[in-house]
């Protein structure tokens, strides 16, 4: 039975507190579309993408009209590129500048999946789509990047870390006359999920099926305002009310999820129940821990607060849907938040305080800026930090770095839109990693991996 209050409840969400869907995003698989020629391999993508996500924009479009639920991004994740570089081999630009052509011919926001997996070593294609990833980038507005170079099972690959930050800086300069975006489109993952919605990891993964629906719902403005109305509880009350609240949100995802399945005659995935902020004031995670008791994020007892966050909000949403995944959990991505940028402008949040927090949230160092002399050795050492607490703690980690060409830490840089703004965090001087991220090889699997 419909509940009234629920639904003036919702209302009061949607229109109040920043609640939305942040993402649908169709997963195409690119698998049938390999090729010996590259050229008749790139008309195969560029026809199976327009003709499977032919409605996905218009269905969009109508869920929003119909139930009067924000969606703000529609979005498409393709199989890794590398697995047709392999069988096609040429210049992998040529897949880069055929997914954003079908990105423009759709009319979505971005479309991931330009990406690799080595984890364990390098296969065919592999190293050649890395190192085709900074020029790709920069030719191409709506594609995103990602490679998986690490896991609990397979431990972490050196040589593809040592060739991602060199990658980093690369598209960072080839953009920096457009506040180095590139880098900021690319991710590198540990642990990478196949079903993620979010950009810019998403990717179409090789067990999901031939196309599917994932949904990414976002509300951490709806969860501080809930926290918030509970000044004196103690932690077990805020941890039962943020779950309450990321049911109700859950809840959410799941019927946009049903119903854009419904419509396109396509399966639905999964909901991933993420806390995404934007830097729209009170859609901000650092605001939900300001609201349990902290000054300021990144002061002492930060990662405690956003561990009960992160479980909470896991504990609610998996009641609230059969199919959860992706990331789920909360995101930490400092240019995106309007509190972690005002911690980080007046250093109470560091890049090492973000380290510590990436063990208990959902993805890792998300959209930080760094200056732009910074070494791609120390970058990659950084990549190598972030994957170590995924591999050991069996979760995923991610980095998404922005080296701000030409600019100094404390300076600022400004993407506007969902990427925000943000001040260019400081690093350690000098370049102390570098002999240990050059030596290369593969850092072991943990003891954790063999649970078989």
């Amino acid at each position: 039975m419909i509940n009234t209050t629920d639904i003036i409840e919702t209302i009061n969400m949607i229109d109040n507190e920043n609640l939305d869907v942040r993402t649908i995003t169709m997963g195409i698989s690119l698998l049938n579309c390999a090729d010996s020629n590259i050229d008749a391999s790139c008309t195969k993508v560029y026809d199976k993408i327009t003709k499977s996500a032919e409605r996905l924009v218009e269905v969009g479009e109508k869920i929003e009209q119909t139930y009067g639920i924000p969606i703000i991004n529609k979005r498409v994740s393709v199989t890794p590129i590398s697995m047709l570089t392999a069988v096609s081999g040429g210049d992998p630009v040529k897949y880069a500048l055929t997914l954003e052509r079908a990105a423009c011919e759709l009319g979505v926001n971005f479309i991931g999946g330009y990406s690799a997996l080595v984890q364990k070593g390098f296969s065919a294609g592999d190293r050649e789509l890395i190192e085709s990833i900074p020029e790709a980038l920069a030719r191409t507005e709506h594609v995103c990047s990602s490679v998986n170079i690490g896991s609990t099972k397979a431990g972490i690959n050196m040589d593809a870390v040592g060739l991602m930050g060199r990658a980093v800086k690369r598209a960072a300069e080839l953009t920096s006359d457009n506040n180095c975006i590139g880098a900021a489109k690319l991710v590198v993952f540990c642990n990478a999920p196949e079903d993620n919605p979010f950009m810019a990891g998403a990717f179409h993964g090789v067990g999901e099926p031939d196309t599917v629906i994932n949904v990414g719902v976002s509300g951490p403005g709806v969860v501080r305002a809930a926290v918030s109305k509970c000044p004196d509880g103690d932690l077990t009350e805020i941890a039962d009310i943020i779950k309450k609240t990321a049911f109700k949100i859950t809840r959410m995802g799941q019927l946009v999820g049903t119903a854009a399945s419904a419509e396109l005659g396509v399966p639905f995935g999964i909901v991933d129940l993420s806390l995404a902020p934007t830097p729209a004031v009170g859609d901000s995670v650092a605001h939900i821990l300001e609201a349990m008791g902290l000054d300021m994020c990144g002061t002492h007892g930060t990662t405690a607060a956003l561990a009960l966050l992160n479980d909470a909000v896991k504990k609610g949403g998996v009641m609230a849907s059969s199919h959860v995944g992706g990331l789920s959990g909360a995101f930490i991505p400092v240019s995106e938040d309007a509190g972690m940028i005002d911690a980080a402008r007046c250093g109470t949040l560091t890049l090492e305080k973000l380290e510590a927090m990436t063990a208990v949230c959902s993805v890792g160092l998300d959209m930080i800026i760094i200056p732009g002399d910074t070494t791609p050795e120390t970058i990659s050492a950084i990549i190598a930090d972030e994957a170590a607490i995924g591999m050991v703690n069996s979760k995923t980690t991610a980095v998404r770095v922005i080296p701000a060409i030409g600019r100094a830490a404390g300076e600022e840089l400004n993407f506007g839109g969902l990427l925000g703004c943000g001040p260019i965090m400081k690093v350690h001087e000098g370049n102390g990693s570098a002999k240990f991220v050059t030596r290369g090889g593969r850092i072991p699997a943990p003891m954790q991996s063999l649970k078989n």
